[in-house]
């Protein structure tokens, strides 16, 4: 199998990203791996798609350090690939990251993995409904029943009367962003405050007020979905629970939030459920659900991290059930002469 990773930027990569550990597992398996940003993606007059890219020289690595380090390093395999020649192209930028330095990046994955798309090659998550879900408007579209309750505008005035519909406890965040970033929490006290809060989300566009969950006091449960199922591995659901820090409103790891192991619940599973069949038809393949108690306060379909976490906690390695699911996508695809849909198949 001949997989393609299309990242931010490939010599910024993590050792704990999950894109690093899904590379590391298909090398491991003896499969061809290959990494570029998204401004390494080119368009050739014959019309074939190509990338820089970089590929780790050695055959088994036992840690994602030590594949990365070699995916980063001088002695990397170096080519400009034929993106036409993968097997699978994994989209995993994440666009929020070069919204504000990088404008044209957020979509070039989408651009260049359509045409992909076209010429056979297996995109995940399927690049058209990617182009959907560049901002949190895409949230919306999921059912009423899973979400809290939400206002989406830039006028202040009507946050103010929506924050006094919920009793004073909202959250603010921006429409486009990731990672906890430009995020507020208003308590009945903050009122006063409200309008500078709202300014200062609405700088980067439309602003979301959304009900406050009380039980987001105690964190939040990220849940892995592939083929628009919970991802279970060898009896373990792929999942894990970050916990805020102090007073922070944001339990995102990067920013202080620590991880416990989730104990998975039947409205987890619910949700779960709920979301499956728009998923199914979008063609998400791997995706991360960020649920509050017995609602959803996000879907991550860029990018979505934390195998790693989930692996420490559960002591199973999901990025293996991942590469077995692409593994399986081949050998159908090749059945078919490539000739199959790409939301199908990223469903398979």
């Amino acid at each position: 199998m001949r997989i393609g990773f299309v990242v931010n930027d490939v010599m910024t990569e993590k050792q704990g990203y999950t894109t690093t550990r899904l590379g590391m597992a298909a090398v491991n398996r003896g499969h061809e791996a290959w990494a570029m940003g998204v401004g390494d993606l080119a368009y050739d007059p014959n019309g074939q798609i190509r990338g820089r890219a970089r590929s780790a020289p050695g055959k088994k690595y036992q840690t994602p350090a030590s594949y990365l380090r070699a995916l980063q390093g001088a002695k990397a395999k170096t080519e400009r690939i034929a993106i036409d020649d993968l097997d699978i192209l994994m989209l995993r930028n994440d666009p929020a990251e070069d919204i504000a330095n990088r404008p044209w990046a957020p979509t070039a994955g989408i651009v260049f993995g359509r045409l992909a798309r076209n010429q056979g090659v297996i995109v995940l998550n399927d690049p058209d409904s990617l182009a959907k879900a560049l901002n949190k408007m895409y949230f919306q579209s999921f059912p009423e029943a899973v979400r809290p309750r939400t206002l989406i505008t830039r006028d202040r005035n009507e946050i103010r009367r929506f924050a006094r519909q919920q009793g004073g406890s909202i959250v603010l965040k921006p429409l486009q962003g990731s990672g906890g970033q430009g995020v507020f929490l208003v308590r009945p006290d903050d009122m006063s405050n409200l309008n500078q809060m709202v300014e200062a989300v609405s700088r980067d566009g439309y602003v979301i007020a959304q009900e406050y969950l009380p039980a987001a006091d105690e964190g939040d449960t990220r849940l892995f979905l592939m083929n628009g199922l919970p991802l279970r591995y060898k009896g373990k659901y792929a999942a894990f629970r970050r916990i805020r820090s102090g007073d922070d409103i944001r339990s995102n790891v990067h920013v202080g939030g620590t991880i416990a192991q989730a104990i998975i619940t039947d409205d987890m599973l619910r949700i779960a459920e709920i979301v499956r069949p728009k998923l199914t038809l979008d063609g998400m393949f791997l995706v991360g659900l960020d649920i509050v108690g017995d609602k959803l306060m996000e879907i991550n379909v860029f990018s979505p991290g934390g195998l790693g976490s989930a692996q420490k906690l559960e002591k199973v390695n999901f990025t293996l059930a991942v590469i077995e699911a692409l593994e399986r996508k081949v050998q159908y695809m090749s059945y078919y002469e490539r000739n199959f849909d790409n939301i199908e198949m990223a469903m398979l």
